[in-house]
């Protein structure tokens, strides 16, 4: 079914893709589906005869955040690129355009659709009829739904006919539960996204361990395009983010399981109720367990129903997360390191991702670092100087996920997990020596005690180790320019296990390394001490992939251009295993152990010797 669809989609393809190339480029890693619209030029030019109509017009009866909705629509002058773009908000004409908005001529829209879809994607016959339907997935978002039918394409949209309103029974219902760390080993977060401000209800989270229950109450925050950085984010791209709460889950016994719902008392003494979710605490540091590590970057988002393909633009995004809900009892704690969900200033894109996530990261904690398409904005303190968050300027990623940073907008931290610690650079900020963020770094490698947690684990976004992507080998740095230059001494004194990185969109193992040269000439089981460090690119979650240099590299172990993640299984305080999944299959594609003693972590090597005396 899915290639004949792909069938169908290539005539449009090749009517369009010439239009298409003159659409500004974004600056790395792809174009956003939703900015190939020139929505700046859109106009209303309604067409009687023309109609679509959207059932059923109420969703989410029985308490469900997600709901399938079919279109059935009309022309008498259909077109092969005519589509179908979905407003949330309902009400997209001119009359909702803000004061403060910078265009001053038609367009009569002011905002993007959420998604999209070609007329011709579901009704092959659609330019012959005239007549077609489509089946659209909307997940519950504050607000009610509109369903838009446009000819003149993507480049030049006329809006010809405007469905019924469709909306959720409570849009305003809490939902897309994310939990995450707590900055003390024994406490989780549970943050939510609701339409209930603190004028309207008191936000809490009641939970407790089999039989017993306590209610936590929660902080509310939010934003407004004031707090965005530029466009689309402030512009076209702008859609209220309701209400994001997070609420402290405190002294929690290790590894018990804990049940949690969402609550809101409104002010009238009614109760709005999530569903009910479990999660099982964190091991504290140094406990001698089984724990299990899932780690990837660039997943980004896509939608069940096809929409929002156009460029391909996270084609591996389902399937990972699709592996994850089906392994997720084998799974403890996951890090997403960067790239989010590739909103890119199209704010309605969040809420879509956690929804995505939902069975993850209501179960286990959901950790995430901060990619370029996160922060980057010129002249907002960023490292780089580009565009690549769409204005977001981190603001998204700041308030959706809770991470335990001293300050949201310096987005490193450090975790403990049992045996593991985590060190979570922000490559988006400056790393280098010197700077707050590296004394940040040498404290976390050098704070933790190695004989309770021997599992040493370097995260970060961009590839601060090695890489053979092409974009780095045309660099002539094979990682991020400037990347090891400062690290690499850090990595080495303190003898960190593995530094595993996203950015490049595919996967990549060295051997250990330091200063280029290979320490261990073993690859698949590692005994005693590494003598360096394992480098891992692990940004093929989902996003399109990006390609190898040809050049071949003596540091590199294996390479794969293909989607997947990573997992790390700490069997005991001697035992580690690494292993590498495709997300078409879950299978294991490359793997190697680490079999040590403490005393092997003590022992000296290049550059990690501490100072000795011959005094007796």
């Amino acid at each position: 079914m899915k290639e004949m669809k792909q069938v169908r989609l290539l005539a449009i393809l090749l009517v369009v893709v010439v239009a298409t190339l003159q659409v500004e480029k974004a600056s790395s890693h792809g174009d956003h589906p939703l900015s190939r619209i020139a929505i700046h030029r859109a106009t209303f030019a309604l067409d009687e005869p023309a109609y679509i109509q959207a059932s059923p017009s109420v969703l989410g009866l029985r308490g469900q955040n997600t709901e399938w909705v079919k279109l059935e629509f009309g022309t008498e002058n259909p077109n092969i690129d005519d589509w179908i773009g979905v407003f949330s908000p309902a009400n997209f004409s001119a009359s909702t355009c803000p004061e403060e908005n910078p265009r001053v001529f038609p367009p009569f829209l002011c905002s993007a659709p959420i998604k999209f879809q070609y007329a011709i994607y579901s009704t092959p016959d659609y330019k012959d009829t005239g007549k077609g339907f489509l089946k659209l997935q909307l997940i519950n978002q504050r607000s009610d739904f509109s369903f838009a039918l446009f000819s003149g394409g993507l480049l030049n949209p006329k809006v010809v006919a405007v469905s019924n309103h469709v909306a959720f029974a409570n849009p305003d219902a809490p939902v897309y539960p994310r939990i995450a760390q707590g900055k003390e080993w024994n406490e989780m977060t549970v943050t939510w996204t609701s339409g209930y401000g603190i004028n309207d209800a008191e936000p809490f989270v009641e939970w407790g361990p089999r039989g017993e229950t306590t209610r936590s109450p929660a902080v509310t925050l939010t934003f407004d395009r004031r707090s965005l950085c530029g466009a689309p984010a402030r512009t076209v791209g702008w859609r209220d983010p309701g209400f994001i709460h997070t609420s402290f889950l405190k002294e929690l016994w290790p590894n018990r399981q804990y049940t949690y719902k969402l609550g809101h008392r409104l002010f009238n003494g009614t109760y709005i109720w999530s569903q009910t979710h479990h999660f099982r605490a964190s091991p504290y540091p140094g406990q001698n367990s089984l724990q299990r590590v899932v780690i990837f970057g660039d997943m980004g988002k896509d939608e069940a129903d096809g929409s929002n393909e156009y460029n391909n633009f996270q084609p591996g995004s389902l399937n990972t997360t699709k592996q994850l809900i089906r392994d997720l009892k084998n799974i403890d704690i996951v890090f997403h390191i960067g790239d989010i969900c590739y909103a890119n200033g199209y704010l309605s894109q969040w809420d879509q991702f956690t929804a995505q996530i939902e069975p993850i990261a209501s179960t286990v904690p959901y950790m995430i670092a901060s990619g370029n398409h996160e922060r980057d904005w010129p002249g907002t303190g960023s490292f780089y100087e580009n565009m690549d968050s769409g204005g977001e300027c981190g603001v998204l990623a700041e308030n959706m996920f809770y991470v335990p940073t001293e300050n949201r907008a310096k987005f490193w931290y450090k975790t403990d997990y049992g045996m593991f610690r985590f060190c979570i650079a922000d490559t988006e900020h400056d790393w280098r020596e010197g700077t707050e963020q590296y004394k940040f770094i040498e404290h976390c490698l050098a704070s933790v005690d190695r004989q309770k947690q021997p599992w040493l684990i370097f995260l970060a976004h961009r590839v601060l180790g090695y890489s053979s992507d092409a974009s780095y080998a045309v660099e002539g740095s094979f990682a991020e320019p400037m990347g090891r230059e400062s690290l690499q001494k850090l990595w080495q004194k303190y003898k960190v296990d593995i530094g595993i990185y996203g950015h490049v969109h595919n996967y990549e193992r060295t051997c250990p390394v330091y200063q280029n040269i290979c320490t261990n000439e073993e690859k698949r089981h590692y005994k005693g001490s590494l003598n360096g460090t394992i480098h891992v690119a692990a940004g093929g979650a989902g996003a399109s992939l990006s390609p190898f240099t040809s050049l071949q590299t003596k540091w590199s172990v294996f390479k794969d251009l293909d989607h997947g993640f990573v997992k790390l299984t700490a069997f005991d305080h001697s035992n580690l295993l690494f292993e590498y999944k495709k997300s078409r299959d879950g299978q294991v594609y490359d793997s190697f152990r680490i079999s040590r003693d403490y005393r092997d972590i003590l022992a000296c090597t290049v550059d990690s010797c501490p100072s000795t005396t011959l005094a007796s």
